[in-house]
């Protein structure tokens, strides 16, 4: 049976995941607009021993692709601390998004990053690189540049988050969006599955309910069915409508 779940607040996130009916949830360790270090939990041993598998999304400021030093080493720094404090509550993956080339610098030279950034990291929790929505040297909003980022850090162990509003919002139609995915990095390891408040390709990355948004229903259910892979919704709203959300995903499946 496929799992299907929800982003939730990381306060209660088991409670979070039963109001839901959820069978899998993803939350944040820390703010995902800071670079402070994930604090430990009171509830970590619960979450261990806990059969609702947890997915962390690291920070979003994380960008171990840009050409800035500052931005580049506090990245590397924070993923290593968000992949620990996975580690302490037993994470099944930490998600993380791909990034892009900031400056003069070109793709190849962030694709290079990542790959020293993955060689640097000590952890034993799995990291889940994910597509993103815009940036012109972005290296995962596309799946020809997912394919060269992949040839580099494919055997580190490395897994992929796809996200559909994103795939969407970057230009990828979703007919045939699961075969070029496949055929770039061989894996997708969790499906994020969102609705897009934005046209096709509009670069933006903005999330809207199941049906309330511009993605065709049609290509979500495709994508959702042919991954083959845990399903999360990072939709809008709180547990009503993640629940409803996550019931019309099963029905899809």
């Amino acid at each position: 049976m496929t799992l299907v779940g929800a982003h939730v607040p990381s306060a209660r996130p088991l409670a979070e995941a039963e109001a839901r009916g959820a069978d899998v949830v993803q939350i944040f360790l820390s703010s995902p607009q800071t670079w402070r270090k994930p604090r430990p939990r009171d509830d970590a041993a619960e979450l261990r021993s806990s059969a609702i598998p947890i997915y962390v999304h690291a920070p979003y400021l994380i960008n171990v692709c840009a050409d800035n030093n500052r931005v580049r080493i506090p990245s590397r720094r924070i993923l290593q601390e968000t992949c620990d404090a996975a580690s302490e509550i037993g994470a099944r993956a930490v998600v993380v998004h791909g990034g892009h080339v900031t400056g003069e610098g070109t793709r190849e030279e962030g694709i290079a990053r990542w790959g020293k950034a993955l060689a640097a990291i000590d952890t034993d929790t799995q990291i889940l690189i994910e597509n993103t929505a815009g940036g012109d040297k972005a290296v995962a909003r596309r799946a020809e540049w997912i394919r060269r980022l992949w040839e580099e850090i494919g055997g580190s162990g490395v897994g992929l988050a796809l996200d559909t509003c994103h795939a969407w919002a970057g230009g990828e139609p979703l007919d045939g969006l699961v075969d070029a995915i496949m055929g770039a990095a061989g894996r997708i390891d969790v499906v994020h599955a969102n609705d897009s408040k934005d046209p096709f390709d509009s670069g933006r990355d903005r999330h809207a309910p199941l049906g309330q948004g511009e993605i065709p229903l049609a290509g979500l259910a495709q994508v959702i069915g042919e991954a083959g892979a845990p399903v999360i919704v990072e939709t809008p709203g709180g547990a009503e409508e993640h629940a409803a959300d996550i019931e019309w995903v099963r029905s899809v499946l």
